[in-house]
Parts: C-alpha cells; sequence; structure tokens
C-alpha cells in the first residue's frame, strides 16, 4: 500500500496532507500543535503524482476561493464506534453554519456525552473536511480547535463570506 505526504501551503499556513493507498487518512495544521513541525522550506515546487492527494488539494483551492462547500474525494478515519458516529455527523453541518457541542451530543443520541463529543471532535484527523470548526460553544463563544482558535474563526468567516455562493462583501 502506498503511503504519501505532501504540505500544502494554504491561505491560513501550511497544511500536512497524507495518503494511504487510494484514500486521505490526515489533513491537519503543521506547526499548531497537533500536526507535524515543519518549515515552509520543506514545500517543493513540484505537485505530487498521487492522484487522491492531487485531487484533495485541487479541492481545498477552490474550498478557499470559495468554490466549493463539500468534498467527494475518498477520505477515511478510523476510530471507535462512537468516534466514527460523532465524525459522521460533523460531515451533516451545512457549509456556513455551526451548531453547539451540546446539539452534537442531542444529534448522535447521547446528551450526556457532551464531554467525549468535544474530546472526539479535537481527535479528528481530518481538517476543513471533516468540518469540526463548526462545532462552537453553547454561548456561541468560538471553543476547542486543535488548529487553533484564529483558524476556526478564519474557517467559519470564510464559510459565512461564500455560504450563499455569492461572496460577501460587507
Amino acid at each position: 500500500m502506498n503511503n504519501s505526504n505532501f504540505l500544502y501551503d494554504s491561505p491560513i499556513g501550511l497544511i500536512a496532507i497524507h495518503a494511504t493507498g487510494d484514500h486521505i487518512d490526515s489533513i491537519l495544521f503543521a506547526n499548531s500543535g497537533r500536526g507535524p513541525v515543519v518549515d515552509k522550506a520543506e514545500i517543493k515546487n513540484v505537485k505530487t503524482t498521487l492522484p487522491i492527494i492531487q485531487n484533495c488539494v485541487t479541492q481545498l483551492e477552490e474550498y478557499f476561493e470559495g468554490k466549493r462547500k463539500d468534498f467527494d474525494f475518498n477520505f477515511l478515519q478510523s476510530g471507535t464506534a462512537f468516534q466514527e458516529k460523532i465524525w459522521n455527523e460533523l460531515t451533516h453541518i451545512p457549509y456556513g453554519r455551526t451548531i453547539s457541542y451540546l446539539e452534537l451530543s442531542k444529534r448522535i443520541g447521547n446528551v450526556k456525552a457532551i464531554r467525549a463529543v468535544g474530546t472526539t471532535n479535537g481527535k479528528n484527523q481530518l481538517c476543513i473536511v471533516v468540518p469540526c470548526h463548526r462545532v462552537i460553544g453553547s454561548s456561541g463563544s468560538l471553543v476547542g480547535y486543535g488548529g487553533e482558535l484564529w483558524r476556526k474563526k478564519w474557517l467559519l468567516e470564510h464559510e459565512a463570506k461564500f455560504a450563499n455562493g455569492v461572496q460577501v462583501l460587507f
């Protein structure tokens, strides 16, 4: 099985992408505490030849340009049944919208699991694609994001700007 790594220089910092075989299994912000520690000098001026990574990067570029709201490349994130249930539910939060950790707990049918939901959200290995950044505190506050809170804020503002298919200027 082929393993491949790629660094994507996004508008909000380096993103480390890892593919195994025909799927992406990790998209993490580099140098954020959760992602790998890398130097921008490590970026090569060549495109990866692995089609799954090329497709992932193309779709991330479209996302950052405001042209993509959903991702359709193969991705896989393994965990416990509970974790996979949470991660799956995250993919149902619409682009440009947010929900609270409490609401996420209700959606999976276990309101008492709010802390476990938060912990699982923090273990998401597929940032942006499995949109854990769309989960906020019950008060509307930005809390808990492994890619750093300033990126969470940026992502939410970016999505709000393009949510209706048209860039909002004011």
